[in-house]
């Protein structure tokens, strides 16, 4: 059985005094793969961030590493941050930097000195080699995603959340972001990915073992296997 990395227990999250979430309960054990999915504004986004504790829930309980994510001071998140690897929805740059600079923003901000070496093998990776010199505004759609995906994994961390990963990019650059982001899993990272594309979670179930969780109604939901 693997031990849980990330751990919602009867959690319960609003806006405004209106409840998005009511007695969420899940967990992802250590190198599993999970999709989460849901209407828009059913609060996926919200979910993932009580995940890496940019939000707190209401009540209930969230375990991160073993760690109440109420007890987590400020030493405690810089080190979360460090183990979990975020791709947002909408991925912003520093428009001055090149490609490569952003990449390797989280090694400078964590005081980690950057290896040459291995940013050029992780641009290598997302296939952004050649364009490590580029600014952020000549990438394309699926450039700028990969990039974020490598800068998201660029400080080697446990869990990988990736929000709506491939919703502005066609189907061609969809099925390159899973690809990499299945390697990732075979490498013993925890995988979860927000997504409205059914599409997509097909592809990936046909080469990983990935669980699906849907929000309806403001509750989580274990989806069967007809997806």
């Amino acid at each position: 059985m693997r031990c849980s990395v990330i751990e919602l227990k009867d959690v319960n999250y609003g806006y405004g005094g209106a409840d998005l979430l009511v007695g969420a309960s899940l967990s992802l054990g250590a190198g599993s793969f999970h999709f989460l999915t849901g209407p828009s504004g059913a609060g996926k986004t919200t979910l993932l961030k009580l995940c890496y504790r940019e939000l707190q829930a209401s009540s209930g309980r969230i375990t991160l590493f073993g760690q109440d994510a109420r007890d987590m001071g400020r030493d405690d998140v810089s080190d979360l941050r460090r183990r979990v690897g975020v791709v947002h929805q909408d991925c912003q740059f520093l428009d001055h930097l090149s490609l490569a600079e952003n990449v390797a923003l989280p090694l400078l901000v964590s005081g980690r000195a950057s290896d040459p070496g291995n940013l050029k093998e992780l641009l290598g990776w997302v296939g952004l080699g050649d364009q490590a010199g580029a600014l952020p505004a000549e990438l394309s759609g699926g450039e700028r995603q990969r990039a974020a995906l490598a800068r998201a994994v660029i400080m080697s961390p446990d869990v990988v959340i990736a929000d709506e990963p491939t919703g502005n990019v066609d189907w061609e650059m969809s099925q390159r972001l899973l690809q990499l982001l299945i390697e990732l899993n075979r490498m013993g990272k925890t995988i979860i990915i927000a997504t409205h594309d059914m599409n997509l979670i097909r592809a990936a179930k046909a080469q990983v073992s990935a669980r699906v969780v849907r929000i309806k109604d403001r509750r989580l939901q274990i989806a069967g296997a007809d997806l």
